[in-house]
């Protein structure tokens, strides 16, 4: 049991949300006990009554009455020795604030029934003076490329929220089954997940929709190369974010995406070049979480599509320029 005591929010907890504080410097109180504080008014932010969700800003004082409870012993850590080195061969940026890797292939981002090795948890690994690198997006397992990573708690509330405000201009890679006429554009077509019935069962699917529960679903588009008419080099930029946008967008313009088979059947298979999917993340334009200057990072293309892309001489290093009047 301690006494009563004074604690200041520091620059990098500034927006974070009084009960994750509480969860990260007095990790032995309870949820229930901290709410009862604050019922009480023991628990105050700059001389006030507050509640669990108040965010929090620099310089407030918070006060901490007397804590009772008995701490909780401490998970043994689940990451393997080699995660460190693993994770460290990703990054191609890193600074202070923030750090980008080129997620490889199959690497699930998170963990999930029978999934044991994923990058959430590899990034314990790298954990320094309390600190851990945090995720503020998401890829497909089956997808490679870019990812950015927060270090510090500030810098995972600014990207956050960049990526919730449309602030960061993604551009993916993909190789399409069948040339799309016209060659570049803009798909505007809203998608919805739906029961969807697949041979004697129903499957849940993102598919084109309208009506109850369809979102608003936008992706730019240009052919950067081609392999007579059956296969093209997309880029591809989503303009709105949605599940699977990307897949179910190209095919449904008559372009699905080699080696998705969930979206586009059989033509998404093509001889000679691997079956797993490909689609890659391949720049990001963000604001800094720091300075907030805009910058521009790029991940090199990897595994079956740099292999895929030397297969049709396509060029790995391709520039992609988005015109201005493409919408």
């Amino acid at each position: 049991m301690s006494g009563v005591q004074i604690k200041t929010v520091k620059e990098d907890e500034v927006g974070m949300r009084l009960d994750r504080w509480f969860k990260t410097h007095f990790p032995e109180l309870r949820h229930g006990d901290l709410e009862k504080c604050l019922r009480k008014g023991q628990i105050r932010v700059a001389g006030g009554r507050v509640k669990a969700n108040r965010r929090l800003e620099i310089g407030e004082e918070i006060r901490v009455p007397p804590l009772q409870n008995e701490p909780r012993p401490s998970k043994p850590s689940q990451f393997r020795p080699e995660d460190a080195s693993a994770v460290r061969d990703m990054i191609i940026f890193e600074d202070d604030a923030m750090l980008a890797i080129n997620k490889p292939f199959g690497l699930a981002v998170q963990g999930g029934t029978n999934t044991k090795r994923h990058l959430d948890g590899m990034l314990a690994s790298l954990e320094k003076d309390g600190e851990r690198p945090r995720l503020v997006h998401r890829l497909d397992k089956d997808t490679g490329g870019l990812m950015l990573l927060a270090k510090t708690r500030q810098a995972a509330q600014r990207l956050g929220d960049a990526f919730k405000a449309h602030d960061i201009e993604k551009t993916y890679w993909a190789l399409a089954a069948g040339a799309p006429r016209p060659r570049q554009g803009t798909i505007d077509m809203p998608i919805a997940k739906r029961m969807i019935r697949i041979g004697e069962g129903e499957e849940e699917r993102v598919v084109p929709a309208d009506g109850e529960g369809a979102k608003k679903a936008i992706t730019d588009y240009q052919t950067i190369d081609e392999a007579g008419y059956n296969v093209a080099f997309l880029a591809m930029r989503p303009v709105t974010g949605r599940t699977h946008q990307l897949r179910v967008h190209a095919a449904a313009i008559g372009s699905p995406i080699i080696g998705d088979g969930k979206y586009g059947g059989t033509r998404a298979s093509l001889e000679g070049v691997s079956t797993n999917l490909h689609l890659f993340c391949r720049t990001m334009t963000f604001p800094h979480p720091k300075n907030r200057r805009k910058m521009t990072l790029t991940a090199s293309l990897s595994g079956h599509m740099l292999e895929t892309w030397k297969f049709f001489t396509f060029d790995a290093n391709a520039k992609c320029e988005w015109p201005e009047d493409i919408r």
